[in-house]
């Protein structure tokens, strides 16, 4: 169809005054974006002992020594990178790919951060030392780091059951140091055209010390105090809990994992393939044929353990990082990370910080807690300020993943803890936005049900705080977002 062209005097008036309304709500308020200088994170505590200062200086030791292995870099069998135990299925190769933005520990690296700009490093990754895979169209260089569940074992007939499971992105099948390896690659192609896929991105790792030594006693006294207020808004909120010995669980997106230990040791087996002492088995894709799991086997398993001794040698030495396995390093790695610092300081940041409470924001970015005590006295009764309470919230079908794990169902996730938020490139569970407003307006959701994965959802439970937020003046709601990348 040919376009019409007004002359400047011939333009409906009630066009002029869409486009100006259009252009007004375009421009009330603004994602200030992630913010420049220097990193707010990626150190430790100053003192981790504040009573011995021969302590505190092995205690920084040990930090830096475990900081130093979370960025191993792993290949197959130790042939050509000096980590081994990489596949036969992986979607990285270290720790410190994945949680690098600001600094290493946190989220997801990109081309618009202020202060290390990199490509996608899963691009690259696709074929490095000869791996013959592609990536995904969901892994771009522009985007984020990601990672893909699958939601129904069989989309095709959804009375099969229920996945939930990660499905790695790449197998080790051409890397040189993978000779003979004849795993193929998932078809996620086919899987993205059955609308059974979902995504996930990094967590960030600063501060999780603390929120590991939180009592549960805490945060149930926490969620507690706000039942009424949380109540008048339509917000619900529940814990997940361990199946075992019934006590909160508080890591990952769905607060899934009990501890930084196992946190760290399913993340080595599931994103970089690696068995270790917790997850001590290979992982192939289910019906994989014995020929091919015997052609991609190196090495025997677990790949990663203590090292109890010096397989050269047969004599116990080292320093505790050096004895200790892989994920111990880890696990301690994000146990020792300080929290992120926050920069509020101007009218506008300090005013959004009041209005983020007003609006009812707070009800789940709760944002003091308090520890209990620590064999590391940094972490040791200390208040922090990580504005989540870590409990379930169900957030309706626009961000429901379809994703079952533990307690928490196809649209409920833990609330994402906010500090830090001010240096992050990508945002909500599966990255889709690197605009904050845009995230916050994903927030809510239609009040119909519908079924999602075998499961009925009913809208968000941030529907009304959301209406408030946007029932703010314009500059008000700046002043949020500006609050936020101070954060």
């Amino acid at each position: 169809m040919k376009a019409v062209n007004f002359p400047k005097s011939a333009v409906p008036f009630s066009l002029a005054i869409s486009l100006f309304s259009a252009a007004l709500c375009s421009f009330a308020q603004t994602d200030p974006g992630p913010r420049g200088g220097p990193a707010g994170a990626g150190g430790t505590f100053p003192v981790l002992d504040n009573t011995n200062s021969t302590t505190n200086a092995a205690d920084l030791a040990f930090f830096a020594a475990v900081l130093q292995r979370f960025q191993e870099v792993d290949s197959v069998s130790g042939t050509i990178e000096s980590g081994s135990g990489l596949g036969p299925t992986f979607n990285g190769n270290s720790c410190s790919m994945c949680h690098a933005q600001p600094a290493l520990g946190g989220s997801s690296p990109g081309l618009s951060s202020p202060q290390n700009p990199v490509p996608n490093p899963q691009v690259a990754l696709a074929t490095l030392h000869g791996a013959n895979n592609t990536p995904p169209s969901f892994i771009t260089a522009h985007g984020p780091v990601r990672e893909a569940r699958f939601i129904h074992i069989n989309p095709s007939n959804p009375g099969a059951g229920l996945d939930g499971g990660v499905h790695s992105l790449y197998t080790i099948a051409g890397r040189s140091d993978a000779e003979g390896c004849t795993l193929q690659q998932t078809n996620f192609a086919q899987q993205l055209a059955q609308n059974n896929v979902s995504l996930r991105i990094p967590t960030p790792l600063f501060g999780l010390g603390l929120v590991e030594n939180t009592p549960d006693a805490t945060l149930e006294a926490n969620l507690a105090g706000t039942a009424a207020q949380r109540a008048a808004l339509g917000i619900g909120g529940t814990f997940n809990t361990s199946g075992n010995d019934g006590t909160i669980t508080r890591f990952g997106w769905k607060a899934q994992n009990k501890s930084l230990i196992i946190f760290a040791s399913e993340a080595y087996n599931v994103e970089q393939g690696v068995s270790n002492e917790n997850f001590p088995n290979e992982r192939f894709p289910s019906g994989t044929p014995q020929s091919v799991v015997a052609s991609c086997t190196f090495n025997a398993t677990p790949e990663d353990a203590t090292n109890i001794f010096d397989p050269t040698t047969g004599v116990t030495t080292g320093s505790a990082s050096d004895m200790s396995s892989d994920v111990v390093n880890f696990a301690a790695t994000a146990r020792l990370l300080a929290p992120p610092a926050p920069t509020t300081a101007s009218a506008s940041e300090l005013n959004g910080q009041a209005m983020f409470s007003k609006v009812g924001c707070n009800l789940c970015h709760s944002t003091t807690l308090t520890t209990a005590a620590s064999i590391f006295p940094a972490l040791s009764n200390m208040p922090f300020h990580p504005y989540s309470d870590f409990a379930l919230h169900h957030m309706g079908a626009n961000l429901a993943d379809g994703i079952n794990q533990g307690a928490a169902g196809p649209d409920q996730f833990r609330t994402a803890p906010l500090w830090g938020v001010g240096q992050r490139l990508f945002f909500l569970h599966d990255g889709r936005t690197s605009d904050l407003l845009q995230a916050i307006e994903a927030h809510s959701g239609s009040t119909h049900c519908t079924t999602i994965a075998q499961s009925e959802v009913c809208g968000s439970e941030a529907n009304m705080v959301i209406e408030k937020f946007n029932s703010l003046p314009a500059s008000m709601r700046q002043d949020i977002l500006n609050f936020l990348r101070s954060l």
